[in-house]
């Protein structure tokens, strides 16, 4: 199902839908009732699979009002429908609802990661073809000195290798499972001490393939250091969208979107589309993860009232967004269409100005004798060399 106002959304398929976080949901009460079943605490584990599922959708969301969170009707319902009392139990709805958070983000982050890759091999080819395609370098919208687009491609390589880097940095995706109040007193009492407490949160917490951790109930690091690296990404695709559009404009048209969209009262005419959709998330996606970072800040107690509600949908929209972005990113660039006879002409048009800096220098190579005799382009080739080393590090075939 796509989104009349955010075109593409439907890139994203099931990643981080409100099926796919009600799953999400089932799966820690899941492992949480496996985990007390193993542990002897409670009786032969209940089977959750099916007992509620996407045709509940409806129900549990106008059911969220009156609790403030969706856990609450979901428990009733699971409860109702096995007859079971110890589905929940020990649990409280912020374990349930942060924990499915992290499963989601983490198939959110996944998805991204792969969009890097398919980017950062279209962009190594494109460096390759084009390290001595000598073009016009523009500083403040002005000609400044010659480059090479291979050397642009390497640049806009350093930023998804950045990019990549970042997300790669980011803290594990733990389970949240502390109980009412951060101190898991709930499943201590049922297992009797805090041992069979910690117990059952490690063995939730592998079962889940999460890592374990403390309870961050009130400590929102794991989730704003994420956004700060899906925002990251966001940074790297907005820089790409913005120099492949510019330079498409037909004044300039040395590259070209391989499919430009059309408009709907002028025949003929080819959008870049991806670049604009990529600016778009580009200038919206720090948005949110100013809104996981401004309720971080304002949490209180031991579960604040609003702050963690405004994460829910915060989190949700920008990663699922990063995967759409992610997604048209790569198909920008294995794509792109490079047309280096306007670069190599322009760049001998604008000769003059071109070899400017490289007159007031002086030394060797210092003659008018046109700019592919004498290129005045540094250590453009060492650059490059980084850029594809520091991008080898992640992408061993690339």
């Amino acid at each position: 199902m796509g989104d009349l106002l955010w075109p593409a959304d439907e890139r994203a398929g099931g990643v981080f839908t409100d099926t796919a976080f009600l799953d999400a949901m089932v799966t820690v009460e899941q492992a949480w009732l496996d985990a007390l079943a193993e542990s002897g605490v409670a009786p032969d584990p209940v089977a959750l699979a099916g007992v509620v599922t996407a045709a509940d959708l409806e129900q549990v969301a106008a059911g969220a009002e009156a609790g403030g969170n969706p856990v609450i009707g979901l428990v009733e319902l699971l409860r109702e429908r096995t007859g079971s009392r110890w589905v929940h139990r020990g649990l409280t709805s912020q374990d349930v609802l942060d924990t499915a958070l992290v499963l989601c983000l983490r198939d959110a982050v996944a998805e991204v990661r792969e969009g890097l890759r398919r980017q950062a091999h279209a962009l190594a080819g494109l460096v390759r073809e084009h390290r001595g395609t000598v073009m016009a370098g523009r500083t403040l919208t002005q000609y400044a000195v010659p480059i090479t687009f291979g050397l642009k491609a390497a640049t806009w390589l350093q930023g998804v290798t950045a990019a990549a880097e970042r997300l790669d940095r980011g803290p594990a995706f733990p389970a949240q499972l502390g109980g009412a109040a951060g101190t898991l007193a709930a499943p201590a009492q049922l297992g009797g001490g805090a041992a069979v407490a910690r117990a059952l949160a490690v063995d939730t917490s592998e079962r889940l393939g999460l890592a374990f951790a403390a309870p961050w109930h009130t400590e929102r690091s794991v989730l704003t250091e994420h956004a700060d690296a899906l925002v990251g990404c966001a940074d790297a695709w907005g820089r790409v969208a913005a120099d492949v559009a510019l330079l498409s404009r037909p004044e300039i048209a040395e590259l070209r979107e391989a499919a430009g969209g059309g408009s709907s009262t002028m025949p003929g005419k080819a959008n870049p589309v991806l670049s604009v959709l990529l600016r778009r998330h580009a200038l919206a996606a720090p948005g949110l993860a100013a809104t996981l970072h401004t309720a971080a800040a304002s949490y209180v107690d031991e579960r604040p009232d609003g702050a963690w509600h405004a994460e829910w949908d915060s989190l949700r929209t920008l990663a699922r967004r990063s995967v759409v972005a992610a997604s048209q990113a790569a198909d920008l660039l294995e794509g792109l269409v490079v047309d280096a006879e306007a670069m190599s002409a322009r760049a001998v048009a604008a000769d003059e100005t071109l070899r400017a800096e490289q007159r007031s220098m002086g030394g060797p190579s210092t003659s008018s004798g046109g700019i592919h005799e004498a290129p005045y382009l540094g250590a453009t080739d060492l650059i490059i060399d980084d850029a594809l080393d520091r991008a080898r590090i992640l992408w061993k075939d690339l």
